[in-house]
């Protein structure tokens, strides 16, 4: 690990352990937690790491070992039901309990000093903001790596539900911590599975006669995919990002261009720094999991450089502005520190008019009743994702040219740049259009039009290169009722934020088709069939910051 993190600096340390304590959970239940610790006399800080994922790799070595050899006390807990841990796991329900009672446990150690740190990634990242609800007098930092506080939004956000992300999310929780062979195998099956989903009518379904999946397996998840609305009483309280409306516990954000979470930890970002609590903000050009492989150094620099400030009163190694992003492009990018995030409020030179032709200019055309273009979803061909913010193997920046070629997929491309064009902030599509089901063979007119019946647009920003190479920028996808597929909807897709350089003699494109399958779950299945006529219209705009 050490040869595939370069840059890492050496510790002063040698690292003791202590496997296998146990600390009681808020129920009782027995939590199995390793305690890691510097080899000397000095007083030093502990930092908690709280896990569904098991205590060994690779958290023995991100978290145990490294930051134990830089001084700091670590203990590694497995969550209930968990890698030995007693009671039943209940993803989200307990974590705010038990990280208090793993406080409480913790002021008992001989070797605590009273200054706590918490650090960790992805669901690591939630059991930091459920602990700051209310947080304990001795927690003085916060590191939320790549971190939800939201199940809900990563589950169902735009209205369609995120089926490859929440599955893998979910074979991960549930086989991870029983090690690499269950995983595999566990993710093998999901893998298979996925490549018919989309002919049922109801994937997140348990006991289909055809076809069973990860809801077999896994009744909680099974009921996650299922509640679709916010409103439903199974959402309560699972949410934790009022911690950071409130929050007095200074709090290091760090996240990835490419990242599932990318969306939430900005979303953290804007709350903290209302609250007016202490922050910073660091993205970089990484997927959720790539943060932890080539963005390692870089991640563990500022995580450290923060664990110091606040807990040993270390301010050196801190910058002076609150947020760094990497600022992506044709020569590999660079890094910027800005004042806040976002940087500046989007203006009307942002505007790309989409036209006939599949053209996309800052000249706004007039609106008229014809439609720019049009385009065909079938239900049972739907159309692949490609790269983008995802949890399975292929996430990121993809050459789309394949996909581009397809015929249910629309692209709008701008002249050749004759100077270079920075985006940065959030980016969105304003798409007037219509949507319109039709059954029968072909998806033709025989079987009727399904009127009012959902349906999805995907809108996805690339970079076109000269050579005509599109890679993937930032994307988003939203669930749309048409209302009576007559007149034409105007229809927001929030893209997500980025920080781009596109390079002089590079085009902006902008795709938009009809979902990312199995990244979403189509609107449908084949109980419900049919395909999909969508038609743009003038006055459709492609919002650049």
């Amino acid at each position: 690990m050490r040869v595939t993190w370069r840059k890492l600096p050496p510790g002063p340390y040698e690292v003791g352990w202590e496997p296998a304590l146990v600390a009681p959970a808020a129920d009782g239940s027995p939590l199995l937690t390793d305690h890691y610790f510097p080899c000397g006399g000095e007083d030093f800080p502990t930092l908690m790491v709280r896990s569904p994922y098991g205590r060994g790799n690779p958290w023995a070595a991100l978290y145990g070992i490294l930051f134990a050899e830089q001084g700091f006390h670590v203990v590694v807990q497995s969550c209930r039901g968990t890698a030995g841990s007693g009671g039943a796991f209940q993803p989200w329900r307990d974590e705010a309990a038990d990280g208090q009672a793993a406080v409480a446990w913790l002021r008992q150690q001989p070797w605590f000093n009273g200054a706590l740190g918490t650090i960790g990634p992805s669901y690591l990242g939630y059991v930091q903001w459920a602990l700051a609800l209310e947080p304990p007098p001795e927690l003085r930092a916060m590191v939320v790596q790549v971190g939800l506080h939201d199940p809900y939004a990563f589950f169902h956000a735009g209205g369609a539900l995120h089926l490859e992300n929440a599955l893998v999310s979910g074979v991960g929780m549930a086989y991870l911590h029983r090690g690499t062979v269950p995983f595999l195998r566990a993710a093998l099956r999901l893998r298979r599975w996925l490549r018919g989903a989309h002919r049922l009518r109801a994937p997140y379904a348990p006991s289909q006669p055809d076809m069973s999946g990860p809801a077999d397996e896994l009744p909680w998840l099974a009921e996650a995919l299922a509640r679709k609305d916010d409103s439903d009483p199974y959402w309560h309280g699972v949410s934790v990002g009022a911690a950071a409306e409130r929050s007095t516990v200074p709090t290091c954000l760090i996240g990835g261009w490419q990242d599932v979470f990318l969306d939430q930890n900005i979303e953290q970002y804007r709350r903290l720094r209302h609250a007016g609590g202490e922050s910073t903000l660091l993205i970089g050009p990484w997927t959720h999991a790539s943060a932890f492989q080539r963005g390692w150094p870089e991640v563990f620099a500022e995580s450290l450089a923060w664990l110091r400030a606040q807990l040993c009163g270390e301010r050196h190694g801190l910058r002076s502005t609150g947020v760094r992003v990497h600022v992506g492009g044709d020569s590999g990018g660079e890094w910027r520190d800005l004042a806040d995030w976002p940087p500046a409020a989007p203006s009307s030179e942002g505007r790309w008019y989409l036209a006939s032709g599949g053209r996309l200019g800052r000249q706004a055309p007039e609106r008229g009743a014809d439609p720019v273009a049009e385009f065909r979803y079938d239900l049972a061909d739907p159309t692949p994702a490609v790269g983008g913010p995802a949890l399975s193997q292929g996430a990121g920046r993809r050459n789309n040219r394949a996909l581009e070629a397809r015929e249910d997929v629309l692209t709008f491309t701008g002249p050749v740049l004759d100077e270079p064009l920075e985006v940065l902030g959030a980016v969105a599509a304003r798409l007037r259009m219509t949507g319109e089901w039709a059954r029968g063979a072909e998806g033709g007119a025989a079987g009727g039009a399904a009127v009012g019946r959902a349906f999805d647009v995907f809108a996805r920003l690339c970079d076109v290169d000269e050579r005509g190479r599109s890679v993937n920028v930032c994307d988003g996808l939203v669930r749309v009722r048409d209302r009576d597929g007559a007149e034409p909807l105007e229809v927001v897709v929030p893209m997500s934020a980025t920080a781009r350089r596109f390079a002089a003699g590079h085009r902006v494109r902008l795709q938009v088709s009809g979902g990312a399958y199995p990244r979403f779950a189509p609107p449908g299945g084949a109980g419900d069939g049919g395909a999909l006529r969508v038609a743009l219209y003038p006055a459709s705009v492609l919002e650049l910051p």
